[in-house]
């Protein structure tokens, strides 16, 4: 009886007395909150009589103007005011529509000057040649591709954002040090987005690299404070003209890509490690996408099959990003054995690169230079808008405050720090943002773990989470569970009495940081492990490595002392 039960998605009870709908099968609730739940729940306490010192008359007087402004835009429909909170069922779209936007958002998130940025550092930087940078290059972006791709996947269960899921691998403390993690590493993408622009105008005519910095951050701002509807709608559209740039650019700087394999590194090239270099950055590029994924398909029904949402992140991150890596590599290894597009890199930098590529189209090359700054737009969108969500989970009274609000002080962030970085393009790109990948290896064995092994085959553990599921025969339950589709809680995603403690996973995630620290290579540090290896960083795997050793044994101890 129990597996028949189980079998057709229903959920054992101990008791027969006991109310057969749980928190998988209980009807949406919908909330109403008034005007004077608001002020109890408002970042501040509200004002009282004993407020009369002009700093908290100023400070409570700052929040009640964003709190009114913040209702004002609302009512517009165009601005989202809504922050971490999970999507109901209800709320979300059909499919095909959903999945018409995503496939779009793909294409422009991933084929654009971002991902093609580092590609250009295999040749240029690391004097690999055109065969040893492909095979680096795409072998490690389609590792990336994978684990992005299956971090996708908890978007459409849930209805809630990728750090919001890591609620329950982290808990409800110890996650916040993550989403800070995911901040830096979508503001140091904004950063090198910004400064490609800079260079980009540069370039083309005697603009200040400062200038494009601006243009790019205050465009990128004007978009990222609306809702998900709009950015996925926008970054359909700026696919578009986006990807038939790069067509013309192969087209036009075809006349010198003869001169590809011209270029033979010198005998004093470590190409060992400058070959497994190029291969953890390549891998960041498309792998740092996993701290966001699930972002961009809260909106899908919830019972949209895993394998499609894991597909279609997949090959909408292979296939654009492989489009644009390769056009990279081939201008890169051109300018190796091409000194006037080489002299070009070396003053303008990538701007400088695409300019080169359509120079001999004169004023309409000149054109498609401008009509690539949408992809560094497009890019820094989403950047924007999903690391205003990490801000909201870092505490609970910053998730009080209007998501656009820390949209506004991100982009000011990544502002300053891309007009103080501006002539240091390289070394931001090749020694900053290959650390993103560490940590999103981590948390990926570290999910990939809690899946198929906890949540998979050890769920009656979990007792916090799912109290209804108790009964005294431990391997009939474990039977009959092995049916169950539904192996979250989704509904507890704010209550830490539920969530898990992360001992584990926090555990586990220090653990792999000293794997970092022993095989990193970096200018600031290389580690002993690099070394032995000609100063090839192979840090994200061994981290991986280790984080994924320690985990299983450390969260099934925790799950038998706590229950969650």
């Amino acid at each position: 009886m129990i597996g028949n039960s189980f079998a057709n998605g229903e959920n054992y009870v101990s008791s027969s007395n006991t109310n057969k709908s749980d928190i998988f099968n209980e009807p949406e609730k919908k909330i109403i909150v008034y005007e004077s739940q608001i002020a109890e729940d408002s970042p501040i306490p509200p004002a009282t009589s004993t407020d009369n010192t002009k700093h908290h008359s100023a400070f409570y007087s700052f929040w009640r103007f964003i709190a009114n402004f913040s209702q004002k835009i609302d009512s517009l429909g165009m601005i989202e005011s809504t922050g971490i909170e999970r999507i109901p069922s209800y709320q979300r779209g059909t499919k095909k529509t959903q999945f018409l936007h995503v496939l779009g958002f793909w294409i422009s998130a991933s084929g654009g000057l971002s991902s093609m940025s580092s590609f250009f550092l295999g040749p240029l930087l690391f004097g690999l040649t055109f065969k040893q940078s492909v095979v680096s290059g795409w072998i490690s972006m389609m590792i990336g591709c994978l684990i992005a791709a299956y971090c996708s996947i908890m978007g459409p269960q849930s209805g809630c954002r990728q750090m919001v899921t890591a609620r329950y691998l982290f808990g409800w403390y110890f996650v916040k040090f993550v989403a800070l993690v995911s901040i830096i590493g979508v503001l140091g993408w904004s950063v090198v987005n910004c400064v490609v622009g800079g260079e980009m105008l540069a370039s083309i005519g005697n603009v200040p690299i400062w200038v494009g910095i601006v243009i790019v951050t205050c465009v990128s701002i004007v978009v990222a404070i609306c809702g998900i509807k709009q950015v996925l709608r926008v970054e359909m559209y700026l696919s578009i003209p986006v990807m038939t740039v790069f067509t013309l650019l192969f087209i036009s700087g075809s006349d010198k890509f003869h001169l590809i394999n011209e270029y033979k590194p010198t005998s004093d090239t470590s190409i060992k490690g400058n070959w497994l270099c190029f291969f953890s950055l390549c891998y960041s590029i498309t792998s740092t996408w996993g701290s966001i994924t699930s972002d961009y398909y809260i909106l899908f029904p919830e019972d949209t099959p895993k394998i499609h949402v894991f597909l279609l992140t997949f090959f909408g991150l292979l296939i654009p990003t492989t489009y644009v890596g390769l056009l990279a590599l081939c201008l890169a290894s051109t300018a190796m054995s091409y000194e006037p597009w080489l002299n070009s890199y070396n003053e303008y930098g990538m701007g400088g690169m695409l300019w080169s590529g359509f120079q001999r189209w004169n004023g309409f090359g000149k054109f498609c230079v401008v009509v690539l700054l949408l992809s560094l737009i497009s890019n820094n969108i989403i950047n924007t808008y999903s690391a205003a969500f990490s801000v909201q989970l870092s505490s609970v009274r910053l998730a009080k405050i209007p998501r656009w609000f820390w949209a506004f002080v991100v982009t000011a962030i990544y502002l300053i720090c891309a007009l103080v970085g501006r002539n240091h393009f390289s070394d931001i790109l090749s020694n900053f943002l290959p650390m993103i990948g560490y940590w999103i290896s981590m948390y990926f064995i570290l999910l990939f773990e809690e899946n198929v092994i906890f949540r998979k085959h050890f769920l009656y553990l979990y007792t916090r989470e799912f109290p209804n599921l108790t009964t005294s025969n431990t391997s009939q339950l474990k039977q009959a569970l092995k049916y169950r589709k539904v192996r979250y809680n989704w509904e507890a995603w704010e209550d830490d009495k539920v969530l898990t403690r992360g001992l584990a996973a926090t555990f586990a995630f220090i653990c792999g940081i000293g794997g970092v620290a022993i095989s990193m290579s970096q200018t600031y540090w290389i580690g002993p492990v690099a070394v032995k290896l000609d100063n090839g960083d192979i840090a994200m795997w061994l981290s991986m490595g280790i984080s994924g050793l320690v985990y299983p044994p450390c969260r099934y101890l925790e799950l038998k002392k706590f229950g969650r």
